[in-house]
């Protein structure tokens, strides 16, 4: 007897679950792009601001038209992030919310982190067109990319740079005290060299990037503040192979969606003087599919790494490694570049990346 021909008998409640699953998850999504919509026009900020209020008191507040602030709170409301009390038709955000919505609440304000689900979003007819043809996309793909980006980055990177991502390196913050040359790859919108640039006045900076709009308000903002010991270069950074002489190379979130991310990493190697040491941020996934379970946030990391990493380094010719290469993956490639002291670290502020700290 063929035994595709028999088949298991229908599990109603397994069936039952998966739609009550299935049913939460859209439900989610949709609250994840009205969280990030609430942030952008500074609802959330205003909520917190107020005692209990009418949505024409948080319109009028917020400096928003009040129908589409009714009815977003109608969302917040039915979401259980905004309490409303029908007697009064008064809505507030309770504290313990507003300590994960506001910008004062960085570095822990996820509706930050909820941007990246529309921009996700935002190229799903190009990766239609990609899943067939299997080409990939370019930065002006996507809308609001670098400016998500370097909010985002901000939270988890800028603001503990100097007290806790810095130190890892020992000596590393009395070095740049006295004075040394430090280079950023890729480095987006340039706002961890503004901190570094600020913080280490007889240190010199560089940032190198492929997209010269993404460094251009840090670019604007250096001058008006005259650090002139920061420099922005635009350069594809799979065109060299020496960046120069540096004692410090650091690269946030930077490797796994080049072109050649092996040979970013090579180049770096040969970019740094005898005691030079390369300072890495990156996802701190798994190439493991399985033991990346038990990580809540690995569908968005995943989704993130199809609709922008992936495709970002396939459209420039490269492997396309994805968001989730791991940290396996990652220490391979240092050592395959050279580097003979590597060590990787974890830090309590932050719960997504790995930071690795390289020595030639």
């Amino acid at each position: 007897m063929n035994d595709l021909s028999l088949t298991t008998e229908f599990d109603a409640e397994r069936a039952e679950a998966f739609a009550v699953q299935l049913v939460g998850t859209i439900t989610n999504a949709a609250t994840s792009i009205m969280i990030s919509l609430g942030h952008r026009v500074g609802l959330f900020d205003a909520l917190a601001a107020l005692p209990p209020s009418s949505s024409e008191a948080l319109a009028s507040s917020a400096g928003l038209a009040e129908r589409y602030v009714r009815e977003w709170l109608a969302v917040m409301v039915t979401s259980r992030i905004v309490e409303y009390q029908s007697e009064t038709q008064t809505y507030s955000l309770p504290a313990e919310h507003a300590a994960f919505l506001t910008r004062a609440a960085a570095p822990n304000n996820i509706a930050v982190t909820s941007q990246f689900v529309g921009v996700a979003a935002s190229v799903e007819e190009q990766m239609i067109e990609r899943f067939q043809s299997g080409d990939g996309l370019h930065y002006d793909h996507f809308l609001r990319f670098h400016e998500v980006m370097a909010e985002d980055s901000y939270q988890t990177t800028v603001m503990a740079l100097i007290d806790s991502i810095l130190p890892i390196v020992p000596g590393l913050i009395e070095r740049l005290e006295d004075g040394i040359d430090v280079v950023d790859i890729a480095c987006g919108g340039g706002r961890a060299l503004l901190k570094m640039a600020h913080a280490f006045p007889n240190s010199r900076f560089t940032g190198v990037d492929l997209c010269e709009d993404a460094f251009a308000e840090a670019r604007v903002r250096a001058l008006k503040d005259g650090l002139d010991n920061l420099t922005f270069k635009t350069l594809d950074l799979s065109t060299v192979d020496s960046l120069g002489a540096f004692d410090l190379v650091t690269g946030f979130d930077a490797v796994h969606d080049q072109k050649d991310p092996l040979g970013l990493v090579k180049t770096v190697y040969e970019s740094l003087t005898e005691d030079g040491v390369f300072l890495m941020q990156d996802i701190g996934g798994s190439r493991d599919l399985v033991t990346n379970m038990g990580n809540p946030l690995s569908p968005l990391l995943f989704t993130i790494s199809l609709m922008h990493c992936t495709p970002i380094s396939i459209g420039q010719g490269g492997p396309g490694l994805g968001t989730m290469w791991g940290v396996e993956t990652a220490q391979d490639f240092l050592a395959e570049a050279g580097f003979a002291d590597v060590e990787t670290h974890r830090l309590p502020h932050d719960q997504v990346n790995a930071y690795f700290v390289a020595r030639r």
